[in-house]
């Protein structure tokens, strides 16, 4: 049975709502911190390589810390 049109804007913007940004963000995060580890273990360590995905795991975890504060927010609006 096909969606209706209530149902596909709701699964649409379900989709694209900040609580799924933030699970995808933190999978993508400990996806990174999986791989910095497997590539530390490696000889020769490629060390540009290591500190690009240290630098872009670190831009993750400014995304995630700022979304975490937008959906659950310490002070009340």
């Amino acid at each position: 049975m096909a969606p209706n049109g209530l149902e596909t804007v709701f699964l649409d913007s379900n989709l694209h709502s900040p609580e799924r940004r933030l699970i995808e963000l933190r999978i993508e995060h400990a996806d990174l911190n999986a791989l910095i580890d497997r590539l530390g273990q490696e000889t020769p360590v490629d060390e540009l390589m290591v500190r690009r995905l240290k630098k872009r795991r670190l831009g993750l975890r400014d995304q995630i810390s700022r979304l975490e504060l937008l959906l659950d927010p310490k002070e009340p609006a």
